[in-house]
């Protein structure tokens, strides 16, 4: 996938995450998230940014619950894309083997998502960790945001960490576009954000 383009899987998850919970104004988002982007697995770059910009514009929290719908459905789409054998396999992995496939799960999502995205792990191991994401396609805006942008993927790694059995929870610590100068993932032990 090239740089510019979008693929199916963000297409079809934010498409079904606006059907979720923006349910009246999917005809309006679906002149953008076309029959044919659905169908051909691609989507240019600006009908993308278009979405999301009206989509931080929709107010009542639309963006963030949105967003981290299509982050849910494209981690579970792309576990159910794993073959039961594999699932079956990652699975009864030690702790730490799981979390690595955990991040590269993230980085086939990044991958799969939008073609200019990278996912990296830093320290990451049992209980602790932080997600890079570079070049999120979220985060490209022109003026700086209060709240951050990087929900899509603190949810699907919440949904990875949770599918693999690891009592890890995950949430953004940072957003270029909240005026960071990266975006990250936190990823703590689930008992952690409890005790906070």
């Amino acid at each position: 996938m090239d740089e510019g383009t979008i693929g199916r899987l963000l297409v079809a998850s934010l498409h079904q995450g606006i059907a979720d919970e923006l349910p009246n104004r999917l005809e309006f988002y679906e002149s953008w998230l076309s029959q044919e982007g659905l169908r051909d697995g691609r989507l240019g770059l600006a009908p993308l940014t278009a979405v999301l910009s009206f989509l931080r514009q929709e107010g009542g929290g639309a963006y963030p619950r949105v967003t981290a719908r299509a982050g849910a459905y494209s981690a579970e789409w792309l576990m159910d894309a794993l073959g039961p054998t594999q699932r079956k396999v990652a699975l009864r992995l030690p702790g730490p083997l799981r979390i690595w496939v955990v991040l590269r799960l993230a980085r086939r999502l990044a991958r799969q998502t939008y073609g200019g995205s990278r996912v990296v792990g830093r320290g990451v191991g049992l209980g602790r960790g932080v997600v890079d994401v570079r070049g999120s396609v979220f985060c490209q805006v022109r003026d700086r945001v209060p709240e951050p942008l990087c929900e899509f993927y603190a949810s699907a790694l919440r949904v990875l960490l949770s599918r693999l059995d690891l009592a890890m929870d995950a949430h953004t610590a940072e957003c270029r576009a909240a005026g960071a100068t990266r975006c990250t993932i936190a990823l703590t032990a689930a008992h952690a954000q409890v005790d906070a």
